[in-house]
């Protein structure tokens, strides 16, 4: 995590509408909306585009990311795997 990045003292990332973040099945997002009385962060996929990528804020796993981070994610980290269409790191060589 960056300098600017600062997470709030409860150790939970602080998501504003713009932010990205890494979903549960590693697919780098925008933030569209986030409901913390529902405890739901949304957002568009920047891998193929699917929405809504909904998450639980509190036990969804998620993380925010950089620019940079995004870029690689859609670059060198995710891969089709096969005919179920989930997306997930590749398996180390």
């Amino acid at each position: 995590m960056s300098n600017q990045e600062q997470e709030p003292a409860d150790g939970s990332p602080d998501f504003e509408p713009g932010d990205l973040y890494e979903d549960v099945f590693y697919h780098p997002c925008l933030v569209m909306g986030i409901d913390v009385a529902d405890d739901e962060i949304w957002g568009i996929s920047l891998i193929d585009g699917s929405y809504p990528r909904c998450c639980s804020l509190a036990h969804g796993d998620i993380r925010k990311i950089s620019r940079d981070e995004a870029w690689e994610l859609k670059q060198r980290h995710v891969r089709r795997n096969g005919a179920d269409g989930w997306w997930m790191h590749p398996q180390p060589d």
